[in-house]
């Protein structure tokens, strides 16, 4: 029972974590109008699988990694935010339907799942929210590996229904849009990109 429990809150917060907007929400709804619904969901459960990277290192206690991670944090977001503006600029720019814009970086839906966590992983503050959630939820003995199982599980089971129905609802949406209203999508997606890129870089 406490396992379940403790799953079920996990779940809550992998949700918490995987629902606001962002750069994240925003490639994979793009990717899901353009590309469909394979490289949509591939994308969104490679947030999902970043996300519960991130959990595991704060529930295991894993000191090392975490001193790293945060020790390059600027360097993290300025790679995030070039990322991000170079992507932007091809999504302004794309003529067709998408495809062009993506070429190397999500031409199938294994390379957007890998670039999803690679992305995902380049925000270290994360594993410090992490942290303190779980310091709140964590059984008064601590966390051994059943209880840390049950938490990553958890956030990751809540992370990847989050974007399962992000994909399913933009690709109800998708069929609806013509080429010229996704193409107009693509330039204000692009802009915002390109925005948020920048914001990166201004946090390194």
């Amino acid at each position: 029972m406490d396992f379940l429990l403790l799953f079920l809150k996990s779940a809550g917060i992998g949700v918490a974590v995987a629902a606001p907007v962002g750069p994240m929400s925003l490639l994979c709804m793009r990717r899901t109008l353009t590309q469909g619904w394979r490289w949509g969901l591939a994308t969104g459960g490679g947030i999902a699988f970043g996300d519960a990277i991130y959990a595991a290192v704060a529930a295991l206690g894993l000191a090392g990694v975490s001193a790293f991670v945060l020790a390059w944090e600027k360097q993290l977001h300025l790679a995030a935010g070039l990322f991000l503006i170079w992507l932007g600029l091809k999504t302004f720019f794309t003529k067709d339907d998408g495809r062009v814009a993506e070429a190397g970086i999500a031409g199938t839906p294994a390379a957007a799942f890998l670039g999803s966590i690679a992305l995902t992983l380049t925000n270290p503050p994360t594993i410090v929210m992490f942290a303190a959630v779980f310091t709140a939820l964590a059984p008064t003995t601590g966390f051994d590996p059943v209880t840390a199982l049950a938490t990553v599980s958890g956030v990751l089971t809540g992370s990847f229904l989050w974007w399962v129905g992000v994909v399913a609802a933009v690709s109800g949406l998708r069929a609806a849009l013509g080429r010229r209203v996704r193409l107009w999508i693509d330039r204000v997606a692009g802009v915002v990109l390109a925005v948020l890129g920048a914001d990166q870089i201004r946090r390194a």
